[in-house]
């Protein structure tokens, strides 16, 4: 298993068996690949989602490996780039054995770059298949004792944010407050290093904060207007499960959202943004659902956030409707296991 980022390597890792091996991509230089090839020897090689690495393709087909793309899809922004350099990016992609994407919309796209249709086909994605949290660390009574949060409070947790939604979501809350004086605010930097900067603009802005990292500062705080900073590494799902109400950022400025289904799967009423190019086709499915809400202002948010605090009757069916849409999307996974199968034994014939 190879991964690009730190934290992909560190979630490959906690799945990881005594014999796997984990390492991060190599960079995309023909004698650095060779040498990776010549040690690893790969029967085959999957590249999930978006990734085109022109060298190791090349290489991997040179030596007869075939390289199969699992999940795939092609965002607004990568098609655009992609059709400027088609000419290039052709002779690459027909080096592909087989793409298993996953929408009509991506396999249309990667036809309009040259890659023959028969080897193309539309499976799904496979994020609808990957959530079970029935053995988290952390259980829901657990989160509430650590954060001191009393069994009639509420919690609004907003996970993923990047700069600019920060100060949005911090005027929303000292808005709800007014109301709903038992209204929590647990807010998670999509890069946990921002946490000391999220707490200072907390801080300035009039209200309370306790860093999550800082577990001893936890009973500082007190009654009312306490906010609390997630910088802490692989914990923002076990948060997820002590919200009432979630927002998901990156989708209040042009960042292209993140993962709802995370939260949505946790049965938790799900809000986000504009801004889900990069989950679009995910965040469609949801909303011809009824299955989320989308805000554009922060005067959207705050109507979002107090619809659903006035009607909680409407989140236990907001909740059905999101799982309902997770249960009829999965398969995904399986569907590609087959296509894999199929390559192997044709390779092997």
């Amino acid at each position: 298993i190879s991964t690009v980022t730190p934290t992909g390597n560190k979630v490959a890792r906690s799945y990881a068996r005594n014999h796997d091996f984990i390492t991060y991509l190599p960079l995309d230089l023909s004698f650095i690949v060779r040498k990776i090839i010549a040690k690893i020897q790969p029967s085959l090689f999957i590249i999930a989602e978006t990734e085109i690495w022109p060298n190791t393709i090349t290489l991997l087909h040179k030596y007869g490996i075939p390289v199969i793309v699992v999940n795939g899809r092609i965002s607004d922004g990568s098609y655009r780039g992609y059709l400027l350099i088609r000419f290039l990016l052709k002779p690459i992609l027909k080096k592909v054995s087989f793409f298993c994407v996953q929408t009509h919309s991506d396999a249309e796209r990667l036809a309009s770059l040259g890659v023959d249709k028969d080897k193309i086909e539309v499976t799904g994605n496979m994020k609808f298949d990957s959530y079970d949290y029935a053995d988290l660390k952390r259980e829901f009574t657990d989160l509430r004792f650590l954060l001191k949060v009393k069994r009639e409070d509420k919690v609004l947790v907003c996970g993923s944010t990047h700069p600019g939604e920060e100060k949005i979501i911090l005027e929303v809350y000292k808005k709800l407050i007014k109301e709903y004086k038992n209204l929590k605010l647990l807010i998670a930097p999509r890069h946990p290093e921002r946490g000391r900067q999220v707490a200072d603009l907390i801080q300035n802005s009039g209200l309370q904060s306790v860093r999550i990292s800082r577990r001893d500062e936890l009973g500082s705080l007190s009654a009312g207007g306490e906010v609390f900073v997630l910088d802490t590494i692989g914990e923002l799902v076990s948060y997820y499960k002590l919200a009432d109400i979630v927002f998901v950022g990156g989708s209040l400025t042009k960042v292209g959202g993140h993962n709802i289904l995370e939260p949505a799967s946790m049965g938790k009423p799900v809000i986000f943004g504009p801004y889900m190019f990069n989950f679009r086709d995910i965040a469609e499915i949801f909303l011809d659902s009824r299955a989320a809400l989308r805000v554009s202002t922060d005067e959207d948010l705050f109507r979002a956030v107090k619809y659903l605090l006035d009607n909680p009757v409407e989140i236990p069916l907001m909740v059905k409707r999101a799982l309902e849409v997770i249960c009829l999307n999965q398969g995904a996974t399986a569907k590609n296991i087959a296509q894999i199968k199929r390559l192997f034994f044709i390779k092997d014939a």
